[in-house]
């Protein structure tokens, strides 16, 4: 037995130009984008930027790390949460049509062409890119970001959706069909237990970008604790950025775990 697959594991395609030009192709690819890396760039006024946030952790503003008014950090990281949280079930639900346009084992393909070509050019956009356009539209502000955090959100969780619905076990239907079921207790019984497990999974892994997202527009005036961290960096505070960074740095971490921790009682069951 061990012979044979020995036996066959040498017979084996081996395709070495194949790996070599591909080798080659990846090298040059790798040298040419490092071309564009400059080294001296980090000139000795980055270099005290970066000693000022690392003294800052080290260091941080005590009043400002413990402040729980609205002008706190505590309050703002909480904003922070909100407008990543909302975003996300806003996203989340009106995902859902947009994921049953897109999958072919219930649309016909020229619908899920389109649909999933729909869903392609929302997900083309960066997100910092649409926060500028809804502050403009909206004022600058949580809700801006909150309108943000959902069109980002349709965009991928819209794919998730739409692959899991076709990895919908047909066999289930077919079985609920023979007993005589109805259009809802298919739905019910068949299609839901299926796919609810993978959506949430999906949703939480979303929250946890769009956390981070959500930090990165209020560099821009959408809400949270980006503004705050630009104003204390152009001041120079590195006792305040080194207290916003830490408050980050806790829920981040906490949120993550506690996501990952739910994600893993979804997909065992």
């Amino acid at each position: 037995m061990t012979a044979a697959i020995e036996q066959k594991f040498r017979e084996r395609p081996v395709h070495r130009a194949a790996r070599i030009c591909t080798m080659v192709v990846v090298l040059a690819l790798f040298f040419w984008s490092a071309t564009v890396v400059q080294p001296n760039a980090a000139h000795t006024g980055g270099w005290k930027v970066a000693k000022g946030i690392l003294l800052g952790l080290i260091h941080p503003d005590a009043a400002l790390l413990f402040n729980f008014t609205q002008q706190g950090v505590a309050y703002l990281m909480l904003e922070t949460v909100c407008i990543a949280f909302l975003g996300t079930l806003v996203g989340a639900v009106l995902a859902i049509p947009f994921a049953f346009l897109s999958a072919a084992n219930i649309v016909s393909k020229p619908v899920a062409f389109f649909g999933r070509l729909a869903v392609m050019a929302v997900r083309t956009v960066p997100p910092i890119i649409y926060g500028l356009m809804f502050i403009r539209v909206t004022g600058p502000g949580p809700f801006a970001g909150l309108l943000t955090m959902s069109l980002c959100s349709i965009g991928m969780l819209s794919k998730m959706y739409a692959e899991a619905i076709e990895e919908l076990d047909g066999r289930i239907l077919e079985s609920l069909d023979a007993a005589g079921c109805g259009t809802f207790a298919k739905i019910r019984y068949g299609i839901l237990p299926q796919l609810i497990p993978g959506f949430l999974s999906v949703i939480i892994y979303r929250f946890d970008m769009n956390l981070r997202d959500a930090a990165v527009l209020g560099l821009v005036g959408a809400g949270g604790i980006g503004a705050p961290l630009l104003f204390a960096m152009n001041a120079y505070r590195w006792n305040q950025v080194g207290a916003i960074l830490i408050w980050l740095v806790v829920v981040v971490i906490a949120l993550e775990y506690i996501s990952s921790k739910v994600r893993v009682r979804l997909v065992r069951g």
